[in-house]
């Protein structure tokens, strides 16, 4: 059955709707006009649950913490399409309600337990509880996507598929050396790319690490770049660095000139495997 919301903070929902007339949409999408050859999304962008379902179970660290979200990437993303004048496409949903850079199969697509925390909201799901959140917030989210990349097409561009996420500087009690995580499987190029860029810039960067590209938790990037064959990349910036203003400021700065020179060296590889 479906989790019902906290008693006495939200009305429950008919059971055949998830979202509410006043609620957010699915997803979040800046500059939806422009006409550039970068194209960014954000998969983990807010922590935010529809209200229908409470808060899962849980108190307000655990709806707080990482597992919820990616800390600082959606706030990234949001600066570096404004600066930069390129559309965005963020998920405005918890991936604890669903997480859209899953396959809806994968047991992660709908996080029982993780870190320690148990998600009581996500206990015992049933068939029809997860179709109702992949239609109305996974599938809304990557039809937005497709939708992109199809008016993008119009145009005559194959965008750079940029997807941003945030990591944990410790996982399993383990610390994470890597500041910056470069995520790739198909589109080596691109990668070296943003790897040379950030390590010029002092960072320690994560070639594959602390995930690689190459698993198959990347629906986002497998569904629409490597089956389009569009040129991509995975940019997984530990949390630490942008837990607050400061950082955040700082990586929007270094991204937006890296993302900025991309088509100009993008074409001077195709020209140079061309020629």
């Amino acid at each position: 059955m479906r989790p019902l919301p906290t008693e006495g903070t939200e009305k429950p929902l008919p059971l055949d709707t998830l979202l509410s007339s006043d609620e957010p949409a699915a997803f979040a999408l800046q500059n939806p006009k422009a006409v550039a050859s970068v194209l960014l999304v954000c998969d983990h962008a807010s922590r935010r649950f529809p209200s229908s379902l409470g808060t899962m179970g849980l108190d307000l660290a655990a709806r707080r913490c990482h597992l919820a979200w990616d800390i600082g990437a959606g706030e990234l993303t949001r600066r570096l399409a404004e600066s930069l004048g390129i559309t965005a496409v963020l998920c405005e949903y918890s991936r604890l309600v669903v997480d859209c850079n899953r396959q809806l199969n994968d047991p992660g697509a709908f996080l029982e337990f993780g870190d320690g925390i148990v998600i009581p909201g996500n206990s015992n799901l049933q068939k029809d509880d997860k179709a109702l959140r992949a239609n109305e917030i996974y599938w809304s989210y990557h039809n937005a996507i497709t939708h992109e990349i199809e008016r993008l097409a119009k145009h005559g561009i194959k965008p750079v598929f940029v997807s941003v996420h945030s990591f944990t500087p410790v996982m399993k009690t383990k610390l994470r050396p890597w500041e910056i995580g470069v995520l790739w499987d198909r589109d080596r190029l691109t990668a070296e790319m943003f790897i040379q860029d950030f390590r010029d810039e002092g960072f320690v960067v994560g070639d594959n690490e602390p995930y690689s590209g190459k698993a198959p938790e990347d629906f986002s990037i497998d569904n629409h770049a490597e089956s389009q064959g569009l040129r991509h990349v995975g940019i997984e910036i530990r949390q630490d660095l942008l837990h607050h203003e400061t950082g955040v400021a700082r990586l929007a700065a270094i991204m937006h000139k890296i993302i900025a020179s991309l088509p100009e060296r993008i074409s001077a590889t195709n020209i140079a495997d061309s020629a």
